[in-house]
């Protein structure tokens, strides 16, 4: 099996995904955009061959570079990056070397633009925010005079909080418009709520071989804007609730043989016409693994090896490993280098070292949405894992 893997070496746990494939007895190509001589000794140990291009975003180089794998290796059978950012990309190459295990360029706008989600999360019986194409003021308000204030506007293809406002007034709906980018916005209603993502690794038939759950601080948008903290957790396992409409929505999307990281609202104030207290509401899809480490704390949190399963999903379309670890509840507590704390760095490592999984510098293009200075912690329940999380968080 001929694999082609796009810039293995960031975000640079994902040497693991390259590693677990190698050993599944996988040809691992890659493509990227750091010197062969820069990766880890553990990404080119698992490498058949790497091939280097400046600039992943230049289509013509990755093409030649696609092409020069399939002329020494044979016919490609899978194309990925796992990466945001490259979907769109990867499809397109997939669909001009007639790679299709995976997502085809025609079919990449129901995954990409946010406003043709809608329409799949309807098929699958999943209730979401009400949503407006941005044209011209007078249509904006007319949508605000349905929904009322506040509203979410975002870009209709973006990646993570970045360019998205809160508009809580007139006043901050003309000012958005007087500034109005030129890509395409969307307008959604706001829903009070906790952000809970359905984390999957699919196999071709849209079944969960994993399934998990992630809680998510209700606006990351803030925390990027504002340069707020960062927190939240893996919990032990995923409730039944969550995973229903996890499911339901991989299946509506045609989702498959892919690690999926499907966002929800669990709603902590009923919205009429929405839904209740606890429900869960679709807010987008993202095919591809959860963002930072959170796959390392999946790991952690079920005693598992997400990277494992991933691989074997692709070879043998099936898990092999049990599901009989202990589980526990895994969480991320970030600091900003321009805050003060009430406790030091000797004293988190003091009180909780014995719970600390990861704890490092965040690389600099990170640090808007990461922080500077990342603790994960692996605890036995969710009363420990907040005060774990208030513990290093907490401002004089």
């Amino acid at each position: 099996m001929n694999f082609i893997f796009i810039s293995p070496q960031f975000p640079k746990h994902y040497w693991n995904f390259c590693d677990r494939l190698h050993k599944n007895g996988v040809n691992v190509l890659g493509i990227g955009d750091t010197p062969f001589s820069e990766l880890r000794e553990e990404l080119k140990a698992a490498l058949t061959e790497y091939y280097f291009v400046p600039n992943l975003g230049n289509y013509e180089e990755m093409f030649k570079a696609v092409a020069f794998f399939s002329f020494k290796y044979g016919k490609i059978d899978w194309l990925e990056s796992n990466n945001e950012f490259w979907l769109e990309q990867d499809a397109r190459l997939r669909t001009d070397f007639h790679i299709t295990t995976g997502e085809q360029f025609e079919n990449i706008g129901r995954i990409k633009n946010k406003s043709a989600m809608k329409i799949y999360y309807a098929k699958a019986g999943v209730p979401t925010a009400r949503l407006h194409k941005i044209t011209d003021l007078t249509a904006a308000k007319n949508f605000i005079a349905e929904v009322g204030y506040p509203v979410i506007v975002k870009p209709d293809v973006g990646v993570g909080a970045s360019d998205t406002f809160k508009l809580e007034n007139d006043e901050h709906l003309e000012k958005f418009f007087e500034t109005l980018p030129e890509v395409p916005y969307v307008m959604e209603e706001f829903v009070t709520g906790d952000i809970c993502s359905y984390d999957a690794i699919l196999n071709s038939n849209s079944e969960p071989l994993l399934e998990s759950m992630t809680v998510w601080p209700p606006s990351v948008m803030d925390i990027v804007l504002k340069k707020l903290d960062l927190s939240y957790y893996t919990a032990a396992y995923a409730p039944e609730k969550l995973c229903k409409v996890g499911r339901a929505t991989a299946k509506a999307f045609g989702v498959k043989s892919r690690f999926v990281h499907l966002e929800f609202f669990r709603l902590t104030k009923a919205k009429a016409g929405l839904s209740e207290v606890g429900d869960f509401v679709g807010l987008e899809v993202n095919m591809r693994p959860a963002g930072g480490y959170t796959p390392d704390m999946m790991n952690f949190a079920h005693s598992t090896d997400v990277y494992q399963i991933w691989a074997d999903m692709i070879t043998d379309d099936k898990r092999k490993l049990k599901d009989d670890g202990e589980h526990f509840y895994c969480a991320y507590a970030s600091r900003r280098d321009c805050h003060q704390y009430v406790h030091t760095h000797e004293e988190i490592l003091s009180r909780y070292g014995k719970n600390i999984v990861m704890c490092e510098r965040m690389p600099e293009m990170m640090v808007p949405q990461m922080g500077n200075q990342m603790y994960t912690a692996k605890l036995s329940d969710l009363q420990s894992t907040e005060e774990f999380i208030k513990f290093v968080l907490e401002q004089p």
